[in-house]
């Protein structure tokens, strides 16, 4: 893509930037009692696990069908505010339709509504934070993003489980929903005037035109983004199934300390990542995309090995923090890297729905087949299996992967 021409700078306001921290914070928040949590909520409503099962594969799948159009939606309506507010009052409203009406259908319709609001949900906040800063100084601005998403999932997830354990499961999503109220109040902080409508598309002058082959040619056309994709789609395969396959693991093991092990494993890594990410975002813009996207990879190599080969609980969390280095560098660059690429198009949000299809298909197929890989062969080749995709999709970067960083001089916004 031809880069923008030049721009007369513009910062946005220390306002929307705070107003955008704590809108990040409180987004991860509302999105954490979607997480395992239901599954526990519904359980104790005595269903099924057959129902259970058919309610997530509902919400999968609908989150994998809708995001490549919702991201072009979000590319053609230029109120990215007014976005991200229906999305925070669709996952409130499907918080209280669970917590209210447990019964199949109506479960089943908050599930898609969630789905949908999750999909408007991640790519508008990219579009915001790109709208605010531009593309110079994107990285640093998804590097806090990175830091408050993180810390709000942490915080949230031990404030729900501690809800849970003393008051209900149906408690948490009260509490979700009524998490909504201080997101819109994050929300109202950001000033629309601050959020350049052209960049928070990807820099694209005008909105007319934007058809679905125009959006696909513009992608397959991106030789730096199609291997990204293909990068992107590996990290998954490796790394969606490798703490549940563990925790399987401990609980048949060790039950009476596996949940505490795995509730750390899931929480710590979310404070590394709170700690690096802004530094992830400096080093991105300093050392460019490509040596990050291979430090990204390094762990899952290193959990793989040392998961093969021991069940120790303190070695298991030393090794499951690494994951925080991985997730910090994603968070900043899966965003940051559709921005390079997709510069001056106006498909920067399409784009991140492919690239949210490609995570979302990595993580089922992963999680499908290192299942079946450990009832035939068991624990310790698995691992060694989820390594090998880890390790493969570290060489796809390294052969194929160009950086992506614009070393020219442009102004930021």
């Amino acid at each position: 893509m031809a880069p923008l021409p030049l721009r007369k700078e513009h910062r946005a306001s220390s306002r929307s930037h705070r107003g955008l921290d704590w809108f990040a914070f409180f987004l991860a928040d509302i999105q954490t009692g979607w997480g395992p949590f239901v599954a526990a909520y519904l359980t104790s409503k005595n269903w099924t696990q057959l129902d259970i099962g058919v309610i997530l594969t509902v919400g999968t799948l609908s989150a994998m069908l809708l995001q490549i159009p919702i991201g072009a939606l979000v590319d053609r309506i230029p109120a990215k505010r007014l976005l991200a507010a229906i999305a925070v009052a669709a996952i409130s409203g499907s918080a209280l339709l669970l917590a209210w009406w447990p019964v199949f259908n109506v479960v089943l319709i908050a599930k898609v509504l969630h789905a949908l609001a999750s999909c408007v949900a991640g790519p508008v906040l990219g579009a915001i934070s790109l709208g605010l800063v531009g593309h110079t100084l994107l990285s640093t601005r998804l590097g806090r993003n990175a830091r408050f998403l993180s810390l709000g999932n942490a915080i949230a997830a031990g404030l729900m489980g501690a809800v849970a354990h003393y008051f209900s499961n149906q408690a948490i999503f009260l509490i979700t929903a009524a998490l909504g109220v201080p997101t819109f109040i994050a929300l109202a902080q950001i000033r629309s005037a601050d959020i350049d409508p052209e960049l928070a598309r990807g820099g694209a002058p005008k909105y007319e035109g934007s058809a679905w082959f125009e959006a696909l040619a513009s992608i397959t056309r991106s030789w730096a983004l199609l291997i990204f994709v293909a990068a992107i789609l590996l990290f998954q395969l490796s790394n969606a199934a490798m703490l549940p396959i563990m925790a399987g693991s401990l609980t048949t093991r060790a039950p009476e300390w596996a949940t505490a092990v795995i509730a750390i494993c899931i929480l710590a890594p979310q404070f590394v990542v709170a700690a690096i990410a802004p530094s992830v975002g400096r080093a991105a813009q300093r050392w460019g995309r490509r040596p990050l996207l291979m430090i990204c990879f390094m762990p899952l190599c290193v959990r793989s090995a040392v998961f093969a080969m021991s069940r120790d609980p303190a070695v298991v969390i030393a090794v499951q923090l690494l994951d925080g280095i991985s997730a910090a560098a994603l968070g900043v660059l899966v965003p940051l890297v559709i921005a390079d690429t997709t510069r001056g198009s106006g498909h920067f949000n399409f784009a991140q729905g492919v690239v949210g299809v490609a995570v979302g298909a990595g993580a089922s197929l992963g999680t499908t087949m290192a299942g079946y890989i450990v009832d035939r062969f068991g624990d310790a080749v698995v691992f060694l299996f989820l390594g090998g995709v880890g390790a493969g999709g570290l060489l796809l970067v390294l052969a194929l992967m160009p950086e992506t960083r614009d070393t020219r001089s442009h102004v930021g916004r």
